[in-house]
């Protein structure tokens, strides 16, 4: 599937942000990792666009998406922006599909307009503040980035790494060499936005004590190597989200979408097909 015939563009006061429309169905609005783009979900398009239409929008500085706008200071404003793209899409009503900082901010958004999300499935995804080591660990990445106007060979081996399960090298060399590739292809002025964005996501705000208000289907899933999100943290959110489901992605790091695709596709079919089918 060449993604590329989907892309579209969403003015946000002046800035074009770039998203994929692929499908016809109940509306899915996905949210992929930092660091990455939509392709980070191309097998789940491929097989979920079958029976629904797949929103994809990528986060600004990333991808097709123009440098983040100067007013965008929060993951509230992010959720507020993906609102924005539905409007102007004319959908009511959605679901909200995220990784990472795509799960963050949407479960913003679904706080924001709880009566138009139906269901939230929250991928190696932590609605806490995080946790301070890291905070300091990844502020320190940026802050090297941001000097050096590029992403040093030493700190891309040291970034790589964190997204994948720790056989990636031997069983799926080829993810991680493309990923390398991709961040050390980055120009300075993509690293600017992205080093701006990457505060916005590691000083984020707790909402751990409003995920009471989650009383919609939530579905939330862990690789069994996640680093940067590891599994205790999505135990924590299930026990908070009242009803929720937990599953344990098998032998995946952070990107699961492409380390584990299959058993990824089946239980997000498994959820969909039971709550909006």
């Amino acid at each position: 599937m060449n993604l590329d015939h989907y892309r579209h563009s969403f003015n946000i006061n002046g800035q074009q942000m770039s998203y994929l429309d692929v499908g016809q169905g109940p509306v899915l609005l996905l949210g992929h990792s930092y660091l990455w783009d939509s392709a980070m979900w191309a097998p789940q398009i491929a097989h979920l666009s079958q029976d629904y239409r797949c929103i994809v929008p990528e986060l600004w500085g990333h991808g097709h998406s123009d440098p983040l706008p100067s007013d965008c200071r929060s993951l509230k404003h992010l959720a507020q922006h993906y609102l924005a793209l539905m409007d102007n899409l004319a959908i009511d009503e959605f679901s909200i599909l995220g990784l990472s900082v795509g799960g963050m901010w949407g479960a913003e958004l679904t706080l924001m307009a709880p009566r138009r999300v139906k269901t939230l499935v929250m991928m190696g995804c932590f609605l806490g503040f995080e946790p301070e080591v890291s905070r300091a660990k990844y502020y320190a990445m940026l802050d090297a980035m941001t000097t050096a106007g590029q992403l040093p060979a030493p700190l891309i081996e040291q970034i790589a790494p964190l997204f994948f399960a720790d056989e990636v090298e031997q069983k799926q060399p080829e993810l991680i060499a493309s990923f390398k590739s991709s961040l050390a292809s980055l120009d300075s002025e993509r690293l600017d936005s992205i080093a701006r964005l990457g505060r916005i996501i590691f000083g984020r705000r707790d909402i751990m004590e409003d995920i009471e208000q989650l009383t919609l289907p939530t579905l939330i899933m862990t690789g069994t190597q996640d680093k940067p999100r590891p599994v205790l943290e999505g135990y924590l959110m299930h026990d908070a989200i009242d009803g929720s489901e937990f599953l344990h992605i098998p032998e995946a790091g952070h990107i699961s979408t492409l380390e584990q695709s299959e058993w990824i596709n089946q239980h997000l079919s498994d959820f969909f097909g039971k709550h909006l089918r």
